[in-house]
């Protein structure tokens, strides 16, 4: 069930649009900033409550890499597999990161605390390598930087 809270601030996004398909992104990033993901069961009760079908919110909600289908830790890092930061790195600042936290991509630290994942670009060539810590740019980075980073993030 999605809650008052939820439903007040998905109707607050809906009616800035002409229809409920073009508050989707919106109304899924309500859900997720509330409860850390959006689960099978949210969707469906965001499919109904604008009335739409699941299968299509499931194609949105699966296309964009930052809408979370699966429980995450307390932190995201999203590391830029981009071209520009492929070439300044980012395969080896993954490796770093993966190797310092004892995950790789796509997993959660054993205490909940990171979840490492690749995004496909960040926008930020300029600061490659370059990873977003709960939608915190950070950019240039090098593995001598992470230690620094990550404790930000307790």
């Amino acid at each position: 069930m999605l809650t008052d809270l939820e439903k007040r601030s998905i109707d607050e996004i809906r009616s800035q649009y002409e229809t409920g398909a073009a508050a989707i992104v919106e109304a899924l990033r309500v859900i997720q900033d509330a409860r850390g993901w959006v689960s099978d069961d949210s969707l469906r009760d965001l499919a109904d409550y604008l009335d739409l079908s699941p299968s299509y919110l499931e194609s949105l909600a699966t296309f964009y890499s930052m809408i979370f289908r699966r429980p995450v830790g307390r932190h995201v890092i999203m590391v830029c597999d981009s071209v520009c930061c492929w070439m300044d790195g980012a395969e080896d600042l993954v490796a770093h990161i993966g190797e310092r936290l004892g995950i790789g991509l796509g997993e959660t630290t054993a205490d909940g605390r990171f979840t490492l994942l690749p995004v496909v670009c960040l926008g930020a060539c300029d600061q490659s390598p370059a990873m977003l810590v709960d939608w915190q740019l950070h950019g240039p980075v090098s593995p001598d930087d992470l230690a620094g980073i990550l404790a930000l993030y307790p």
